[in-house]
């Protein structure tokens, strides 16, 4: 019988040695081998699950790839289901459902000046996201804090982005999540400036892109699932227009959000943006544009808007809680107001940057 894979050996290669040939053959490829009495393949063998240890190690596909980094964190520390790993040793099953069907949640989280923005938020939603789906959360909310907190501080960074993910776990090839008995608790920190400062002061462009925001009847906005396959394709789009990010519209053909950040907008001093029902994410960020908005006096609506309503805008804004609260200039070729950041726009950013430099959870001891 031929082996597939192994070639032909001279005639003068001895018994023993093609022996050893196929042993190591089969020694490979253990996990399929067909019964010569039918034309059913038989499984011998499940593929072994290894837990990451901290002194493992794997070798590059391609020899002599550079690994990505954790951006400005100089040998970076990644928490994994209760302990810590270098980052070259921070890896996860190829069997979790969290990269084969991307079931999953997740929340990106900034600190400031040593401190945790609205962390007590982004934990809420994180919970009400893994209830949506079914998804245990295999620890409290008090340990997730502290599994956070000690992320950072492993990190040696007082301001950053922390990217937290709640994995389905390892299971099966198969798509039933009942296979996967223990989800798995990710956290990874990292220095993040998701827009240069100078776009802080000029404006984004952006551009309506053809696909749209998923139905929620379909697939809700509201849970931030590790499934976001829909942002992607809408950033793409953006990419291809030369744009710096892409307005996403529903199946009503108004206003959802954009692929990454919530959107709103200015008109005759009131400020505007779509609901949740709309396809908009809930934002934390969102949220403190409300606050910020009723601090200085602003009313605020959360309505249906349409593309015409963003072009008649005297002033247009994105949040999130990787953009912060960035001016929209230009969409489709029109200028927003005269074409530049709006004075609404201006006092809610300044408001903003303090409250994220005062405010926060401690992440070192205070005294």
């Amino acid at each position: 019988m031929l082996v597939p894979g192994v070639a032909l050996l001279p005639h003068s290669t001895t018994p023993v040695v093609l022996l050893i040939c196929c042993l190591n053959y089969a020694s490979k490829r253990r996990t399929f081998f067909f019964d010569m009495k039918s034309t059913d393949a038989t499984v011998l063998e499940e593929p072994k699950i290894h837990e990451p240890t901290a002194d493992a190690v794997v070798e590059p596909a391609i020899e002599g790839r550079r690994r990505p980094t954790a951006v400005g964190v100089k040998e970076a520390k990644i928490y994994i289901d209760g302990k810590f790993y270098p980052e070259a040793d921070a890896k996860i099953s190829v069997f979790d459902h969290g990269l084969l069907y991307g079931d999953g949640i997740f929340e990106g989280i900034r600190f400031y000046n040593g401190r945790v923005f609205r962390l007590g938020e982004h934990l809420d939603r994180l919970w009400d996201s893994a209830r949506s789906i079914c998804l245990e959360v295999p620890m409290t909310k008090q340990g997730m804090t502290e599994a956070l907190l000690e992320t950072i501080r492993q990190n040696h960074l007082r301001d950053g982005y922390v990217r937290l993910l709640v994995t389905r776990g390892i299971g099966n090839l198969g798509l039933n999540p009942e296979q996967c008995k223990s989800p798995s608790v990710i956290i990874i920190v990292a220095a993040i400036a998701l827009y240069h400062e100078n776009m802080y002061r000029k404006g984004l462009t952006v551009v309506t892109c053809a696909t749209r925001r998923c139905n929620p009847g379909a697939l809700n906005p509201a849970v931030k699932s590790l499934n976001y396959l829909n942002n992607v394709m809408a950033r793409i789009e953006a990419n291809l227009a030369n744009a710096d990010e892409a307005l996403m519209l529903n199946d009503e053909g108004n206003v959802a959000e954009c692929t990454a950040d919530n959107v709103f907008i200015v008109k005759r001093g009131q400020i505007v943006t779509p609901p949740v029902a709309a396809g908009a994410l809930r934002g934390i960020t969102r949220l403190v544009v409300f606050e910020i908005a009723a601090e200085l006096g602003f009313k605020t609506l959360k309505a249906d808007i349409t593309r015409h309503d963003v072009f008649a805008a005297d002033e247009c804004f994105l949040t999130g809680t990787a953009a912060e609260i960035i001016p929209v200039v230009k969409v489709d070729g029109r200028p927003i107001g005269n074409g530049k950041p709006g004075p609404i726009t201006g006092r809610i950013i300044a408001r903003f940057r303090e409250m994220t430099r005062e405010t926060g959870t401690p992440i070192f001891d205070q005294n």
